[in-house]
């Protein structure tokens, strides 16, 4: 896997506000504001902010919770699990594996066969519809 390895100043010049303020600055979009909570094309979700492949569309499910939910990411490689304590909560938080970018949470109340939800902000991938 590739890493990206960029400074905060050289993301910040090359992401939108709102791409920055949640991948780099571990934000989080309105519930049922972002672009792909009901996007249901076949295709695979990317990182916005690098473009290592996340998710296929195959694995999204509604949730109901307002965001884009998948029950297991493309590969086991491509992000990593950090135990997030901020807000009073304990949570794991989602992040790209190749350049760190916040993506959004897990949780343990997905469907089968995994059981997960992957709850992630939508302004933090891109979609490459399939041909």
């Amino acid at each position: 896997m590739r890493k990206v390895d960029k400074t905060e100043e050289q993301w910040k010049a090359e992401l939108t506000d709102d791409v920055f303020s949640v991948c780099r600055q571990k934000g989080t979009e309105h519930p049922f504001s972002g672009k792909y909570n009901q996007n249901k094309e076949q295709g695979t979700y990317v990182c916005s902010c690098c473009g290592e492949s996340l998710f296929d569309s195959a694995a999204k499910f509604d949730s109901g919770t307002g965001w884009p939910s998948f029950f297991q990411p493309a590969n086991t490689d491509c992000i990593e699990d950090i135990v997030d304590t901020t807000h009073g909560m304990k949570r794991v938080e989602v992040v790209c594996q190749s350049c760190g970018a916040h993506l959004g949470h897990v949780f343990e109340d997905g469907p089968a066969p995994t059981g997960l939800r992957y709850c992630i902000n939508s302004v933090s991938l891109d979609f490459n519809k399939k041909k």
